[in-house]
């Protein structure tokens, strides 16, 4: 394993020494194109590193550009793929959250348990500095520049900054995963605020620390942090985390960036994708001319496109079902978002061809939607619960149900997987599937 690790290591190019920042174009295209060119063996060896052949796929399924089910199909066409490969775990972390969620409903915004230091230790805003990427931290600063250039961050760089934010900052853990949901294109409210909850130890056992020697190993040069706050050993980082030792407020520096500001209505710009006049009648006349139209839908069988569930429509959809894409207000109105992720949603919301926009609160789509003959759309736990109301499909899984609830992922893991030993037995158990055709085996051995 070591000998695979330093290979892989070293045929890791210049991109190994500068942080990978994808380009996320808004095509279910480029979705796929991201699945095939995962390599699953360099990935297993790298992924650690932000150089390291990770596949950056989250905004895509987030978004619903692509499921599970996709990705995992199209990585076993190349042969036997183990459940146990590291890749297959990231999958399974994304299926373990949506399973907590399921259990914990609005739960999860809420502390699970008290962390290092009672509620009342931290801060609820998150400081100037920090948002402003002028810490003097290297790391936190070039992981905040990344966010506002991308909107994506490698996942050692999320807890990283989570770390610092709660444990040397004293900020609630909440404070930061709504920032931070704000400005991820693939903000995803239970990955994203589950996994603050692990870094904080609200939802671990112990708080997740990190120090300069950790960064040095896995980010390239203009993250190093020595000499500052987290060059320390992890003792003493735990003695900060829990309150024991104390140190003194960093001095900001310099002028630092502009935050994106975060918004809770699209801006005129992603709209643009609609037309300039849908746009305008929709969205720029103020929130009577956002109104649904019932009779627009009257009698009519209606697909649901919304910003989760951005896939082509399914193959069986009627010709004459009415494609009408919503967007609830509430859904933004505490946790807006960036303009970046409005742009990236919208871009791909139009191109599905939507007959009507609907931006409008909750009450009224669901007013209008009632006079439809049918209304069909992918289910997501994003939506507010009176759109869920009307029976849209379950989001396609990868992993078979696990009903009872799972406080950890082992847990889940060993409850989900039992008794399987390879993707394409999962492959085979959703409905409607055929095994996956044979391949070659060596190209997971490259």
């Amino acid at each position: 394993m070591n000998r695979r690790w330093h290979r892989a290591h070293e045929r890791l190019d210049s991109t190994a020494q500068a942080v990978l920042e994808p380009d996320f174009a808004p095509m279910r295209e480029a979705a796929i194109r991201r699945i095939d060119a995962i390599q699953l063996a360099r990935y297993a060896a790298t992924r650690n590193h932000l150089g390291g052949a990770v596949s950056a796929l989250s905004p895509y399924i987030t978004h619903g550009f692509t499921r599970l089910p996709e990705i995992a199909a199209r990585l076993r066409r190349r042969g036997a793929l183990p459940v146990e490969h590291k890749y297959v775990f990231e999958l399974g972390w994304r299926a373990f959250f949506r399973h907590a969620w399921g259990h914990l409903g609005q739960g999860l915004l809420d502390d699970l348990h008290e962390g290092p230091l009672p509620r009342a230790a931290y801060a609820n805003e998150l400081p100037a500095d920090i948002r402003e990427a002028r810490t003097g931290v290297p790391v936190i600063d070039q992981a905040v520049a990344m966010l506002y250039r991308s909107g994506w961050l490698h996942n050692h760089a999320r807890m990283w900054l989570a770390s610092y934010v709660v444990h040397i900052r004293k900020v609630h853990w909440r404070a930061g995963a709504d920032w931070l949901y704000g400005h991820l294109l693939d903000g995803d409210l239970a990955s994203n605020h589950l996994s603050w909850q692990w870094v904080a130890g609200t939802g671990s056992h112990k708080p997740y620390l990190f120090n300069a020697e950790n960064v040095a190993r896995y980010a390239p040069p203009a993250w190093h942090s020595a000499g500052t706050v987290i060059d320390t050993s992890y003792e003493t980082l735990d003695l900060i985390a829990r309150g024991r030792q104390r140190i003194a407020a960093p001095a900001a520096t310099g002028p630092g960036l502009d935050e994106p500001t975060l918004l809770a209505t699209p801006p005129v710009e992603a709209l643009a994708a609609f037309g300039a006049v849908e746009a305008l009648a929709v969205f720029g006349a103020g929130p009577a001319a956002a109104a649904p139209d019932t009779a627009q839908v009257r009698g009519r069988a209606v697909w649901l496109i919304h910003p989760w569930a951005l896939d082509e429509l399914p193959a069986d959809v009627s010709p004459d079902t009415l494609r009408i894409a919503v967007l609830p207000q509430e859904c933004w109105a505490r946790l807006p978002w960036s303009a970046q992720r409005w742009q990236f949603v919208l871009t791909r919301m139009a191109a599905l061809a939507p007959a009507a926009v609907w931006a409008a609160p909750t009450a009224a789509l669901v007013d209008a939607l009632r006079a439809a003959r049918q209304v069909h759309g992918i289910d997501d736990p994003h939506l507010p619960a009176a759109l869920r109301r009307f029976k849209l499909t379950p989001e396609p899984a990868l992993f078979p149900a696990v009903e009872r609830p799972c406080s950890s992922f082992t847990q889940y893991w060993t409850r989900a997987t039992k008794h399987v030993k390879d993707v394409g037995e999962l492959l085979a158990d959703l409905p409607g599937a055929a095994p996956p055709p044979a391949a070659q085996a060596e190209l997971f051995s490259r």
